[in-house]
């Protein structure tokens, strides 16, 4: 599959989730999606970051990142379900052994796909672990499962007895392995990202990931799945720019301030369309900033030579990641500015597009990230963790 070949099939993907997107919004947990994550699973998507050496297409960033934003502006909870499995495929390319990259791309290749089961709640900081694997097998519980409630296999971080972190692939129909539907979030609602129970969960040795070596030398792991997370915010933003096109081109009426000053038709309001260009123009630039952090990570490489190299693709991202979320939030909202009260009906659940920005663009703080471009900016101080964030 080439670059051009993906895009094709993210639109087919897109056009045929896009009628239900809605729907699925509404029905949150209560009904979960196999008919479209069935769609999503078949179309050969899942393995266009499986490396050439592994039988894969081994497409990078920039495919990756086109075809999250176009999954996204069709439904965006749809396109956040393949996030963990990506980074997974790129966790098996850097630290996978021979066993695990045979089996596991195996089934990606074969359309399989991987959820994740890495954070937790209750302890005192995101990265502090109750889960443990001790005697070959896996307890713990993790919650915001993206994707583990349908995926052939889930990807746990745990604590070895060495104390250092691992990540373990565990089949989801593995015994002592329970996923529950107690996802209740505002937006976003159709991920069903609720909690994990790993209880006794016999662990394949030769699927055991030695993950904290992730996070010792300079890497591009988190810069990749960040650029997986900014697409997102960007389809989002893109899709209500769109929406609010459709409905004041359809259904919007003009204001009676407006047909006093001449417009026949909402979209000829001064101040509808000064609006309206002023937004479009920053989900263009988003759209831009996007394109540009994906090209950045094809030329830092998933392992980048040092830390400035993965300060570069990581700052990049950063930028993308804060702007789109801030530019998802905004058209979320514009949109009812734009096309008045009668596309605030339930029936148009155009309060969608705000619901799923907000809830996905505090995923992690937009504020750090502008705080490491400024300190790189004004004083070259690279970001922490060998120029990761």
């Amino acid at each position: 599959m080439t670059h051009d070949e993906a895009v094709a099939a993210a639109h087919r993907l897109a056009a045929e989730l896009a009628p239900g997107a809605a729907q699925r919004d509404r029905d949150g947990a209560t009904v979960v999606p196999h008919e479209a994550l069935a769609a999503l699973d078949a179309s050969g998507l899942l393995a266009i970051t499986v490396p050439a050496a592994d039988g894969g297409p081994g497409l990078g960033p920039r495919t990756l990142a086109d075809v999250a934003r176009i999954l996204a502006a069709a439904d965006p909870a749809l396109a956040q379900v393949p996030q963990g499995h990506f980074l997974m495929v790129d966790v098996l390319a850097v630290h996978g052994g021979p066993q695990a990259r045979k089996r596991l791309y195996a089934d990606v290749l074969a359309g399989r796909r991987f959820g994740n089961g890495l954070a937790e709640r209750g302890g005192r900081h995101a990265q502090d672990l109750r889960t443990r694997i001790s005697g070959g097998r896996l307890d713990g519980v993790k919650y915001y499962t993206t994707g583990a409630l349908t995926s052939a296999w889930i990807a746990v971080s745990a604590l070895g007895e060495d104390g250092r972190l691992v990540l373990a692939f565990v089949p989801r129909d593995a015994d002592g392995v329970r996923v529950d539907t107690d996802w209740d979030m505002v937006g976003q609602r159709a991920t069903i990202s609720g909690t994990a129970t790993f209880t006794g969960v016999t662990v394949d040795p030769a699927l055991l990931i030695p993950y904290a070596s992730a996070f010792e030398v300079p890497q591009q792991l988190g810069a990749r799945a960040q650029l997986f997370h900014a697409a997102i915010e960007v389809g989002i933003a893109g899709a209500a720019l769109a929406d609010a096109r459709d409905y004041l081109r359809d259904k919007a009426r003009p204001s009676t301030e407006a047909v006093r000053a001449g417009a026949s038709a909402a979209a000829d309001d001064p101040h509808v369309k000064h609006r309206y260009g002023r937004l479009a123009s920053r989900v263009r630039a988003a759209e831009a900033l996007l394109e540009s952090a994906a090209r950045t990570l094809e030329e830092v490489g998933l392992v980048p030579a040092d830390a400035e190299a993965a300060a570069r693709g990581s700052l990049a991202v950063a930028a993308a990641k804060a702007f789109g979320s801030e530019v998802a939030v905004e058209a979320g909202s514009e949109l009812f500015a734009l096309c008045g009260t009668s596309s605030a009906a339930a029936k148009h659940n155009l309060d969608r597009h705000w619901r799923n920005a907000r809830t996905h663009s505090v995923h992690d703080p937009v504020d750090w990230k502008y705080h490491h471009i400024a300190a790189f900016e004004l004083s070259g101080t690279l970001p922490p963790n060998h120029g990761q964030i």
